[in-house]
């Protein structure tokens, strides 16, 4: 008889059990990413719903003054998207087309100068540079989608807000004064929140001057660009990169060299400034996650949940990094999944502890 309490058996069992909610959440994401959307809309604006009852603001009427301003933000995003995208939409085949043209007769030129023309030429055929707008419009595409659940959104964030100020005193009656025992999710909920604030305000900011941009530049549907830039600065790194190289391309055809190489150092400098430093500096931290476990991140998310899987990778790996530090069986693999800075905490702390 199998004795189910041998660690292989225990380490089946788990696999297995990971496995099943994987499968849950993929197969639910149709309802599970509204009311993850909201969550993540609630932390951002739970300070100034809190500012305001300091302040001595009713309590519904600061969740009424929050919601209003989420509705007219939501509004402005699905005006802009929802026009833009379908112009784009439908000049997409014939920008991709151009793309494809300029592609086969750069790959031409370079198969007559060399002495491996063919396999120049089959590398070209493998090449297809219009799947990176066709990215852009899967992702906006998503982005749309997601906003026919506003209603959904709006009232599950009414719920958590009202909620918000509640909660610790429920927690308290509960369970007691386990002030300790929470203190580590507290910890972790403010500086998520303060993370997708500032996270919020830099992307705001470099959508705007992205769209100015464009426009300055003469690229078409410069809104659009605004908005990817806006909605993809909150993957860290490849967001920049994957919000410039359809913006790039577009540039490329409709416009020329000179001025998709003044669309890319743009990007370039935008993302640059912001990324390097003001962003930390504003945060004064990262957010302690590997940048390895940041691509994996962006693929597994993206793959469970989507594109707004994408969008929210990095918060959700900071949500799964808190659940395994809180298990003693797997904080090793928080510690890996961590920041090299995180490690290095938690060697001396570890130091401390034989000192003492």
């Amino acid at each position: 008889m199998v004795d189910v309490a041998t660690p292989k058996t225990s380490a089946i069992i788990t696999l297995a059990a990971i496995v099943v909610v994987i499968a849950g959440m993929k197969a639910a994401s149709a309802l599970i990413v509204p009311f993850m959307i909201a969550t993540f809309l609630a932390l951002i604006t739970v300070r100034p719903m809190l500012w305001l009852q300091a302040n001595r603001v009713p309590t519904v009427l600061a969740a009424l003054l929050i919601v209003l301003t989420i509705l007219a933000a939501l509004t402005v995003v699905g005006v802009v998207v929802g026009r833009s995208l379908a112009a784009f939409t439908a000049a997409l085949p014939g920008y991709q087309q151009q793309l494809q043209g300029l592609i086969d007769g750069f790959v031409s030129f370079l198969a007559q100068y060399t002495d491996s023309g063919q396999s120049v030429e089959r590398v070209g055929d493998l090449i297809n540079p219009g799947w990176a707008m066709g990215l852009a419009a899967t992702l906006l595409n998503a982005v749309r989608d997601i906003m026919t659940n506003t209603l959904l959104i709006t009232f599950t964030v009414i719920f958590i807000l009202l909620e918000a100020s509640s909660f610790p005193t429920k927690i308290t009656a509960a369970f007691g004064d386990t002030s300790r025992a929470l203190g580590p999710a507290k910890h972790f909920l403010d500086d998520l929140g303060r993370y997708l604030g500032i996270k919020t305000l830099v992307s705001i900011v470099t959508g705007l001057l992205v769209w100015l941009l464009t426009w300055k530049l003469g690229l078409d549907f410069p809104r659009l660009w605004g908005m990817l830039a806006f909605l993809l600065n909150y993957i860290p790194t490849l967001g920049s990169i994957i919000a410039a190289v359809p913006a790039v391309l577009l540039a490329l055809v409709q416009l020329g060299v000179g001025e998709a190489t003044a669309t890319a150092i743009g990007f370039m400098a935008i993302n640059i400034a912001f990324g390097n430093f003001i962003e930390p500096r504003l945060m004064g931290y990262g957010v302690g996650i590997s940048p390895l476990i940041v691509f994996v991140g962006l693929i597994f998310w993206g793959w469970v949940f989507g594109p707004v899987g994408m969008l929210l990778s990095v918060p959700l790996s900071m949500t799964l990094k808190l659940a395994l530090e809180s298990d003693d069986r797997t904080r090793w693999v928080a510690i890996f999944i961590g920041s090299q800075r995180d490690a290095q905490h938690t060697l001396a702390v570890e130091d401390e502890k034989a000192a003492d």
